[in-house]
C-alpha cells in the first residue's frame, strides 16, 4: 500500500502495534502488519495522543527534533507565544506542539501569591479575558481594601489591580470614598412629642477621617452610618412638639449636628453639616394650620383697619379745632371745596334763588 505524507502532515509508523519511527513528508509503501497514522501540524500532540504514547514517541530522535514541549507546574499559568505573538493561555500540565519552523515560547507565572504583579500589561488582559484573573479598580479620591479568605491583605490606592483566580481563594473587595459626601434621608415618618405624624427630608455632609479603621470597625460602614443618622434624627424630633419644631427651623441644623456627631465618631466619620430640607405635614393638620393662619391674618387686618379709622377721626378732629380757632383757615377750606365743585361741573343750571350772589359772597367775604 502506498501512503503519502503531505507537507502539513507528519506520519507515525507502527508495526504489529509497536511504534517504529516518525515519517516526514513523502511517499511510503506499507506491507504486512505495518501501518501509518497521520496527523496535521496544526493539532497539538497532547490533544491527539495520551501521555503514555508521547513517552514512547520521545525515544525517537526524529520525533524530538520535530516538537516543542512545555511542562507547566502546579500553582502556575503560562502564556503560549508563537513567533512573538500570543496564542493561548495554558493551565498546569504537559504540552507538546509541532515545531514546524516556528519559535514557541512559554511565559510561566506563579499563582502562589494572589496579586499578579509581574505580568506584562499586554498579557494581563489576555489572562483576564481567559478567566484566570480578578480585576479591581480604585478610582481617584478612593481607598480600597481587599481581604483574602477573611484576612485583610491589601490596602489599595487609586489604580487598577489584578489577582489570580485560584481554587480555595475567596476575595472580598471594599472601596471607600475619601472626599466630602452627602447623605439624604427622604420621607422619614416620625411622631413629634405631641404625637403628630410628620414626614421629613433630611440631608447631611460627611467624610471618612480614617478609611482603614472604618473598614475594620464594620462590614458595611455606609449602611451603619445611615442607621445611626436615622436614630439620631428620630430621637431629636421625638423630643419636640410640632410648634417647637416649626419655630426652630433656624436652629434645627445645629441641634441635629450636635445630636448626630457623637454617633458618627465611633465609625471614624466626621459630620460637617446637617439640616432638615422639608417638613411635610398630614393633610388634616395642614388644613387646621391654614385655618389658624387665615384667622390670625384677619385679626391683624381688623386691628390695622381700626387703627387707621381712629387715626383718621383724630385727624378730622384736629382739623376742625384748627378751623374753629382760625377763620382764615376756615375760609381757605371753603374755597378748596368750591374749587373741587367747579372742576367737576361742565354746565350749571340754577332755578330759584340767587346762587351767583351767594358764591360771590363766599369769595368776597372776609
Amino acid at each position: 500500500m502506498k501512503i503519502t505524507v503531505n507537507e502539513h502532515e507528519r506520519g507515525f509508523q507502527f508495526k504489529n502495534g509497536a511504534f517504529q519511527k516518525l515519517l516526514k513528508p513523502g511517499t511510503y509503501h506499507v506491507f504486512g502488519q505495518t501501518t501509518i497514522r497521520k496527523t496535521t501540524l496544526d493539532k497539538p500532540l497532547h490533544e491527539v495522543f495520551g501521555n503514555a504514547m508521547l513517552a514512547v514517541f520521545r525515544k525517537d530522535a526524529g520525533f524530538r527534533a520535530e516538537v516543542t514541549e512545555a511542562d507547566i507546574p502546579d500553582d502556575s499559568v503560562a502564556a503560549h507565544m508563537v513567533g512573538g505573538h500570543f496564542r493561548e493561555v495554558l493551565d498546569p500540565g504537559h504540552y507538546v506542539y509541532w515545531a514546524a519552523g516556528e519559535d514557541h515560547e512559554f511565559q510561566v507565572f506563579s499563582t502562589l501569591e494572589p496579586e499578579a504583579k509581574d505580568v506584562p500589561p499586554q498579557l494581563v488582559q489576555r489572562f483576564y479575558k481567559a478567566g484566570k484573573m480578578f480585576a479591581f479598580t480604585v478610582e481617584d479620591f478612593h481607598q480600597g481594601f481587599l481581604t483574602c479568605n477573611g484576612e485583610l491583605r491589601y490596602v489599595m490606592m487609586p489604580g487598577h489591580y489584578y489577582f489570580w483566580k485560584t481554587p480555595g481563594l475567596m476575595l472580598n473587595f471594599t472601596c471607600f470614598e475619601t472626599r466630602l459626601q452627602e447623605l439624604e434621608l427622604n420621607g422619614q415618618e416620625i411622631l413629634t412629642k405631641d404625637r403628630v405624624g410628620i414626614r421629613l427630608n433630611f440631608i447631611c455632609q460627611f467624610r471618612y477621617t480614617d478609611a482603614r479603621k472604618a473598614f475594620e470597625t464594620s462590614e458595611d460602614c455606609d449602611e451603619l452610618f445611615r442607621t445611626q443618622v436615622q436614630l439620631g434624627l428620630r430621637e431629636y424630633i421625638a423630643g419636640l412638639t410640632l410648634d417647637e419644631l416649626l419655630n426652630s427651623r433656624d436652629t434645627i441644623g445645629d441641634d441635629l449636628l450636635a445630636c448626630i456627631k457623637p454617633k458618627a465618631e465611633p465609625l471614624y466619620i466626621e459630620v460637617l453639616s446637617a439640616g432638615v430640607r422639608d417638613v411635610i405635614l398630614p393633610g388634616d393638620v395642614r388644613e387646621i394650620m391654614n385655618t389658624v393662619l387665615i384667622a390670625e391674618k384677619k385679626a391683624q387686618a381688623n386691628v390695622i383697619a381700626r387703627r387707621e379709622e381712629v387715626a383718621s377721626t383724630r385727624s378730622l378732629l384736629n382739623t376742625a379745632k384748627l378751623m374753629d380757632e382760625n377763620q382764615t383757615l376756615y375760609k381757605l377750606k371753603e374755597l378748596e371745596y368750591l374749587e373741587r365743585i367747579c372742576e367737576n361741573v361742565g354746565n350749571l343750571s340754577v332755578s330759584g334763588g340767587d346762587m351767583l350772589a351767594q358764591l360771590r359772597d363766599i369769595v368776597t367775604s372776609k
